[in-house]
């Protein structure tokens, strides 16, 4: 396995950005502004951000030109499996989106978690979002295992507000190298739109449909113990096989 550090600071030198810890009551302004330009709406105590770092939680920033354009923020958590990281919100500002920020800050909490000895993540994820899963399943290598309709329940930010919270949780094994997985023939594909956000403004209706047939179909693979393994790009569609991949 390459150098976890390695790989993140790679990462973020390819997409123009340098990655800090933002442990800081002042680092808290830093990640609202983000979170403004991200969702609109939101707003995270600053001192929440002091007091994640300071009992080991370390909110990962991204920085250009001196200003922190993006970051990662999760927690410690512990389920059925044992002790994980909690991903909770990842954002990057709107002028340095698609350059790889996301990614590299990604690299960096799967670094800072393997130093702490800890070896998978979760995080949850909208599944109409085809963006996100092909970044998730595809490019991260992650595995979508549980599917919870309406999850937070009705949100007020500017992206999901009306919307129904159905959210994909993935789990991240991560002493495995990221990257997509190869799965075999036996798959269930769900399809989804490519761009769902537009569907919502050009055909509300449709867009709610899809929404619905969807978590229907999500709901339906999962319950019979299958897992979302990969993510067609080409054809915006969801692999899922059976079993609990390696």
């Amino acid at each position: 396995m390459r150098d976890p550090w390695e790989l993140a600071h790679e990462a973020a030198a390819t997409s123009g950005v340098t990655l800090r810890r933002l442990d800081g009551v002042e680092d808290g302004d830093a990640v609202n502004e983000v979170i403004e330009r991200t969702w609109g709406g939101q707003h995270l105590d600053r001192e929440i951000v002091r007091a994640l770092g300071f009992s080991g939680n370390v909110v990962l920033g991204a920085e250009a030109a001196g200003s922190v354009v993006g970051f990662a923020l999760g927690w410690a958590g512990v389920d059925d499996d044992g002790l994980h990281v909690h991903s909770h919100m990842l954002a990057t500002a709107p002028d340095v989106r698609r350059r790889g920020v996301g990614y590299a800050l990604k690299l960096a909490q799967r670094a800072l978690a393997l130093d702490q000895g800890i070896g998978s993540m979760r995080w949850t994820f909208d599944p109409m979002v085809a963006r996100n899963a092909w970044f998730n399943l595809g490019k991260l290598g992650a595995v979508a295992d549980r599917f919870f309709p309406d999850f937070y329940g009705p949100m007020r930010d500017a992206i999901n507000a009306g919307e129904r919270s159905d959210r994909l949780v993935v789990r991240w094994d991560l002493a495995r190298e990221p990257g997509p997985r190869a799965p075999g023939p036996d798959v269930v594909r769900i399809d989804v739109p490519p761009d769902h956000e537009r569907l919502r403004v050009d055909d509300p209706a449709a867009a709610a449909s899809w929404r619905a047939e969807v978590a229907e179909r999500i709901r339906s693979v999962t319950d019979a113990g299958r897992h979302g393994v990969a993510f067609d790009r080409e054809a915006s569609a969801y692999l899922f096989a059976k079993g609990d991949p390696a």
